[in-house]
């Protein structure tokens, strides 16, 4: 009898010791940096000796605030419908790899951000809509989105395309440098970047456009106020940058009364071959600063509607339009 009670004790407590390391085993780390490569695959752990397949994969083996990076040319958007969801502060980054991708077919987002508080960075990336898809880039909510060296090109889909939607939910910043975007857009409201205020009093948008090219698309970048139920609404700085060759107007900012104001300082900036307006400022709290810029060859030179305001430095080249000229509402001295 004494046997079989020890044996059954000594069971226990192997099974008790079995049972505690399992609980104390820590679930797989994820890495502070992980890796892509045209070799790849999603069943790896996305490690430099291990690189996984699509950014996606990536994106989800790696530590908020850590960062991907590319070692090889290649597409990087795999399946998924949106191509890639950024849930956690994150970069993604490829300098120097060769053309790293994201394809994004029929009803595919390139790249789709919505989490409070997380801040992005996006560098050396091309996003390709391939004519069929909607959006590249669509921001809804975060703290702050940084666009390095990218291109976002073809995004056509019928009533939807637009290159990059920046559209916050809550006060967001963006911060674009050294980027084309261009050939996007399907209709008359859509284009290359579109910049919004939505839904609620306390939304803002706080962007930096510097060295953009915005070319080819149906409108160049719109400030768009008219969601913004009032709020701080959008403040936009665009400098040393070109918008030409769109098919609507090249800067448009526009709102309507009793919604958020829409608000643009051009600086620097070439305005050229836009079939439209080369600015336009519709809406009462629609507003242009415009200093050291030039415009030219557009359908009409500046546009101010319904209580818009163009407001020149009177250091700016508006002239050889192939329509009016048009004129400023008013001139800041400065210092």
């Amino acid at each position: 009898m004494t046997r079989p009670v020890i044996k059954s004790a000594l069971s226990l407590i192997a099974l008790g010791a079995i049972l505690a390391n399992l609980q104390g085993t820590p679930a797989q780390a994820q890495n502070a940096k992980s890796w892509v490569a045209n070799y790849g695959s999603d069943a790896n752990t996305c490690t430099l000796a291990q690189p996984c397949a699509t950014f996606q994969r990536a994106h989800d083996q790696t530590n908020g605030g850590g960062e991907v990076g590319v070692l090889t040319p290649g597409d990087y958007g795999g399946t998924l419908f949106p191509r890639l969801t950024i849930s956690k502060s994150i970069n993604i980054t490829n300098d120097g790899s060769g053309e790293a991708g994201i394809l994004a077919v029929a009803g595919a987002i390139g790249i789709f951000i919505n989490s409070p508080g997380v801040i992005v960075g996006l560098r050396g990336l091309v996003v390709d809509g391939l004519g069929v898809s909607g959006i590249g880039i669509d921001f809804i909510s975060g703290s702050a989105l940084h666009i390095q060296n990218c291109v976002v090109r073809n995004f056509n889909a019928a009533g939807t395309a637009n290159g990059i939607n920046f559209n916050p939910q809550g006060r967001s910043r963006l911060f674009m440098s050294d980027t084309i975007i261009y050939n996007n857009g399907s209709s008359a409201n859509t284009g290359g970047i579109r910049i919004a205020t939505c839904c609620m009093a306390s939304t803002g948008a706080d962007v930096v456009l510097d060295r953009v090219h915005l070319e080819n698309n149906v409108y160049g970048v719109r400030v768009d106020g008219n969601g913004g139920a009032g709020g701080p609404g959008a403040h936009v700085v665009i400098r040393d940058s070109v918008v030409s060759g769109n098919v609507g107007s090249g800067i448009i900012a526009t709102t309507v009364p009793d919604q958020a104001p829409a608000f643009i300082f051009v600086e620097r900036t070439s305005t050229v071959n836009n079939a439209a307006s080369g600015i336009r400022a519709d809406g009462p709290g629609a507003t242009v600063l415009l200093s050291d810029s030039t415009i030219t060859r557009n359908g009409t030179g500046v546009t101010t509607v319904s209580g818009g305001q163009l407001i020149s430095y009177g250091n700016n080249r508006n002239n050889n339009n192939i329509g009016a000229e048009g004129t400023a509402t008013g001139f800041f001295a400065g210092f």
